[in-house]
């Protein structure tokens, strides 16, 4: 359902197929009628489709030097891993210590793609009490994150006005899953493969897992602001 079919592709069929291809999510997707569209709608290269998103095998910078971390960081904490940036800078989770983070696998092409206007909202308004949003754009469930890590940056920034840290696209799922996801789902309560786009994890300031969050709940649903807040209050 995801690809188009090869007869009679019409600019009006090739629209339609885009939308239709979202609705391969779980039965809780949203429709398809607010999704935002890319301002890239091709991946200067190496992006791939399908389970892979390309070029995901570094998937950033895996592991940040922990010595970077006062104080250091031990190994099998999160902030001993990395990540590259959408400008391609390594990211020390370290960063984050002491903060209270909501970390997602975003996508430009889903129905759930305009949850990054709450997203930012979430972030606008609590960021001043230590919350951080991260955002790991994945292009594993049904190529929805098709474009370079300049379209994705310029699509967040253009249609969303994003702020908060955004980073390379990565795998979240299988062999090549990103070393953070690999630790998200070791984690008590974080167990399972990433179900689809915009899963969420809330994490404490002392780097532990609070709770998992399914895609179709939305960043400003009551029982995930009240997670964060309690966090927060810590």
């Amino acid at each position: 359902m995801n690809r188009a079919s090869p007869i009679l592709v019409t600019p009006f069929a090739a629209a339609l197929l885009a939308l239709v291809a979202c609705t391969t999510a779980p039965s809780s997707a949203p429709p398809e009628g607010g999704r935002a569209t890319s301002s890239g709608t091709a991946s200067s290269g190496g992006t791939g489709s399908g389970s892979t998103s390309g070029g995901t095998a570094s998937g950033g910078t895996s592991v940040v030097n922990p010595a970077t971390c006062t104080p250091a960081a031990a190994v099998g904490e999160v902030y001993a891993l990395g990540a590259n940036d959408l400008g391609g800078d390594p990211v020390s989770m370290c960063n984050f210590r002491g903060k209270v983070m909501l970390i997602f696998n975003g996508a430009s092409q889903c129905g759930y793609t305009p949850q990054y206007k709450p997203l930012e909202t979430l972030y606008q308004t609590y960021k001043g009490r230590g919350f951080e949003a991260l955002g790991f754009p994945c292009n594993q469930f049904g190529g929805q994150e098709p474009g370079s890590s300049k379209e994705i940056s310029t699509f967040c920034t253009t249609e969303y006005h994003i702020t908060f840290s955004m980073f390379e696209k990565i795998d979240v799922n299988g062999a090549s899953a990103h070393p953070i996801y690999q630790w998200l789902k070791a984690q008590p309560g974080g167990a399972g493969d990433i179900t689809w786009n915009f899963e969420k994890f809330v994490i404490s300031r002392t780097g532990k897992l609070v709770k998992r969050f399914p895609p179709s709940t939305e960043p400003d649903d009551p029982e995930l602001v009240a997670t964060i807040e309690a966090e927060l209050a810590k």
